[in-house]
């Protein structure tokens, strides 16, 4: 739902065009646009409040590949690959209670993660090895894709067996700082170019993928409701000004003047609490701004209807095309001569 993997290719160009060594990701949420950056060469600091994201950052972006044994953490992989499964937490509160995924693959995670804790805890490859169980999980998974709710069938792909793989460090430099930032942003130096996609209506990433916090967490938390989401889903910590239609516009417009960089980038959806021309006014404090417009197909759950714990339908599905606002702000030349190239 979060993932960019559709402007990954525009904002690379973007940065491109720029000409920036630095980057500044400040809701790098999975780090596709952060890895993009770091893979094109810029020096990039990823910044976010969960804790599977540091886990990412720390592994795509904190890590440079020049500096690592390979060979260390192919083995670790393999080991891991190897351990017998046992049914823990994880199994009963995601298997059983709920059906996120198959028992056997929750006995195979709860094993997995035990051992990186007692054996990787205070190595370098603890990050990484953690990223790689996350994505294993998420390949053998019965959901959308987000986490709010499990398939009421399971899906083809939560038969296949759990298996970790190499995650693919990134040669380069980067920073990994998790915290929120609102905080964060006036105290970082400044930056060739900030990459801004914060949340645009009500819903909270730390509900949606409240499972690979537990997961990174391993802290056994309470849980509530058919999902089964951790109870601090509802602590006020958790709740963003992003996610408060009243406190919103404040939020982006505080934001925007605190970071300190030459070209700003804003990617929001036509769904937000803001307006298209909302969203110019408020980057103009960066410079000229610049909307390029993009198209793209919406999040699966939307368009499949909503459906409660018998199977039965009692919500319709959503629109099934969103529209991707991107917005550049910076010096007037540069960011005209970058909308031109990209338009065309």
């Amino acid at each position: 739902m979060g993932s960019k993997r559709t402007l990954v290719p525009m904002l690379g160009e973007i940065a491109t065009a720029t000409g920036s060594k630095t980057a500044l990701d400040l809701f790098t949420g999975t780090t596709r646009v952060a890895r993009r950056f770091k893979e094109q060469g810029l020096a990039v600091t990823a910044v976010d409040t969960a804790s599977y994201s540091e886990v990412f950052a720390k592994t795509w972006i904190a890590i440079d590949a020049k500096d690592c044994d390979q060979n260390e953490l192919e083995d670790a992989v393999a080991r891991l690959n190897s351990v017998a499964p046992s049914a823990g937490y994880f199994t009963k509160t995601f298997c059983e209670d709920a059906r996120y995924f198959q028992p056997m693959n929750g006995e195979k995670i709860d094993a997995v993660r035990d051992r990186i804790e007692t054996d990787y805890r205070s190595t370098w490859l603890y990050e990484p090895l953690l990223a790689s169980l996350i994505l294993a999980a998420d390949r053998v998974d019965s959901t959308t894709g987000i986490q709010m709710a499990y398939l009421k069938q399971w899906s083809k792909r939560s038969y296949s067996a759990l298996k970790l793989t190499n995650p693919g460090l990134l040669a380069g430099n980067g920073v990994a700082i998790r915290g929120d930032a609102m905080e964060i942003a006036p105290q970082l130096p400044s930056a060739d170019l900030a990459y801004l996609d914060p949340p645009y209506n009500q819903h909270r990433y730390f509900a949606n993928y409240h499972i690979w916090e537990t997961l990174v967490r391993w802290d056994a938390p309470e849980v509530y409701g058919i999902a089964n989401k951790r109870t601090d889903v509802r602590e006020a910590e958790h709740r963003s000004r992003f996610n408060s239609k009243p406190d919103m516009p404040r939020a982006i417009r505080e934001l925007i003047q605190g970071v300190k960089c030459e070209t700003l980038v804003l990617s929001y959806n036509n769904e937000s609490w803001l307006t298209r021309d909302e969203l110019i006014e408020i980057c103009s404090s960066n410079g000229h701004v610049e909307v390029l417009d993009v198209d793209f197909k919406r999040y699966i759950g939307s368009q499949i209807g909503v459906f409660n714990k018998s199977g039965e339908r009692v919500g319709n599905p959503g629109a099934k095309r969103n529209t991707e606002h991107i917005l550049i702000a910076g010096d007037r030349k540069m960011v005209s001569s970058i909308a031109k190239q990209l338009r065309d």
